[in-house]
């Protein structure tokens, strides 16, 4: 009598934990989130630029800026942080249009950002996933040993982009435009030994127009409406970031920080801004 009771309970348990494993199944083609179907992502086009001559650039301007992801106005670009159905954060679609060969990554990004160095897809998945050395101790021992350990730069891991832009005045127009032309994904630097952060480190540069027809297929959070959400071109084309100034084209090729210091730097980015504002206005006479 007591085997054929051991015998039900060890079915019933096995039962159980079949139909428990069959519930936690991800579903390859899951029930929609929504009430309707989103179709209309896939037909985004990005916003055409205006026809531009070079002979009706009166006055142009060459400026770098960074955008930090911890700023608010840039949360939309940083999250969600693991991918959801709807939506990719801006790096998990840089690294999708990089692995189907829709977009083209430039390596060698701190010293050329004049998209001269192509990198196959082969270089982009050695600088998206590495091994890392890790000090590790034997509990049984105490002695300490070198781990080699996978690493793969994920979404998270990216908290800055470098963006290059071309501000001008069109004088056929009569208007102060601008155009980007490049970004580039920033991580943090961690020493090894002692843990400490040592700045961010691009990881290559992206030619922005060539970005634009790929980057309007996905869509960025607003919040303010789920219905009516801006594509990642929508964000870069109608300015919709906080960003800061780093450099501004000059004789010397310098950076703001290499010749301005701490609250220094921030009153010269400022004040590069400041003149982007009076150039434009002072073209007009009232």
């Amino acid at each position: 009598m007591k085997n054929l009771l051991r015998a039900a309970f060890a079915v019933i348990a096995l039962s159980l934990c079949a139909f428990d494993a069959d519930a936690q199944t991800v579903l390859g083609n899951p029930p929609p989130s929504l009430p309707y179907i989103k179709d209309h992502i896939d037909d985004r086009k990005p916003i055409q630029y205006t026809h531009l001559r070079e002979a009706d650039v009166m006055w142009s301007k060459t400026i770098w800026r960074v955008v930090d992801l911890r700023e608010k106005q840039n949360l939309p670009l940083y999250y969600p942080i693991t991918p959801i159905n709807d939506r990719l954060s801006l790096f998990d679609v840089i690294k999708k249009g990089l692995q189907s060969g829709e977009l083209t990554a430039y390596d060698k990004p701190l010293l050329d950002d004049e998209f001269n160095y192509e990198m196959p897809l082969s270089q982009v998945n050695a600088k998206l996933n590495f091994v890392d050395t890790v000090l590790t101790q034997d509990l049984n021992t105490g002695a300490w040993d070198t781990v080699l350990v996978p690493r793969q730069i994920m979404s998270e891991n990216v908290k800055q982009y470098w963006v290059k832009e071309v501000w001008f005045f069109d004088k056929q127009r009569s208007v102060m435009d601008v155009r980007i032309i490049g970004i580039s994904p920033l991580i943090e630097k961690i020493d090894k030994t002692t843990g400490e952060f040592r700045g961010y480190e691009p990881l290559f540069w992206l030619y922005f127009p060539g970005c634009r027809n790929y980057f309007a297929k996905y869509e960025c959070f607003n919040r303010q409406n789920d219905a009516e959400r801006r594509t990642y071109d929508d964000i870069f084309h109608k300015r919709l970031f906080e960003s800061y100034i780093r450099k501004e084209s000059n004789v010397y090729d310098r950076l703001i920080i290499e010749y301005a210091q701490q609250m220094a730097a921030l009153l010269e980015s400022d004040r590069v801004k400041e003149d982007l504002f009076i150039i434009e206005h002072d073209l007009w006479h009232f």
